[in-house]
């Protein structure tokens, strides 16, 4: 990865919107040649998704997202309060499906949609699982969980059932980075 000087100069930043999820900055920028500009971008903290690995197969969980007007299948995601990254990927892995993880895996952040936000994901494969029951919020009360195997999930990804760009990048992560 490299490293580069900023291209463009921040001039102003304001913040026109806030809430305790997200806030919408406005920055008056300069480009390099000189010429002005207006970004707007969405300011939200980091989240972990966990790839719940068994028998060559995922558990996904699908629920109701509003932005899309639709359900969508995906792996469990999230920013559960804990102390340490590790500890957040646990925590969503029993809220969303009631698994605990033997081995939890790191591999690695990526961006999660960068020209649009400064959010990233921190991916983790879970394995050696153990079932219980999910200890979901109240906002994922119409959250399904099931386990498919791989190639089934590579083919809701064709399909459409899985268009999480979170998800289907994790899983190519996973695919590049597996023992």
């Amino acid at each position: 990865m490299t490293e580069a000087q900023p291209v463009i100069r921040q001039v102003s930043s304001r913040i026109v919107y806030s809430n305790p999820w997200m806030t919408v900055r406005e920055d008056a920028i300069e480009h390099p040649d000189g010429s002005p500009g207006l970004y707007g971008y969405v300011v939200r903290p980091d989240f972990v998704l966990v790839v719940p690995e068994e028998d060559d197969g995922f558990h996904i969980v699908e629920e109701y997202r509003y932005p899309i007007g639709r359900r969508s299948w995906s792996f469990p995601q999230g920013t559960a309060e804990a102390d340490t990254r590790e500890d957040e990927a646990r925590r969503e892995l029993v809220e969303e499906a009631g698994l605990r993880a033997g081995t939890l895996r790191y591999l690695g952040r990526m961006d999660n949609a960068h020209g649009m936000t400064d959010q990233g994901l921190h991916v983790y494969v879970a394995t050696g699982l153990t079932k219980g029951e999910p200890r979901r919020e109240h906002t994922e009360q119409d959250m399904r969980q099931r386990w498919v195997h791989r190639t089934e999930f590579e083919q809701m990804i064709l399909d459409g059932a899985v268009s999480d760009s979170s998800s289907i990048a994790a899983y190519m992560l996973w695919r590049l980075r597996r023992p």
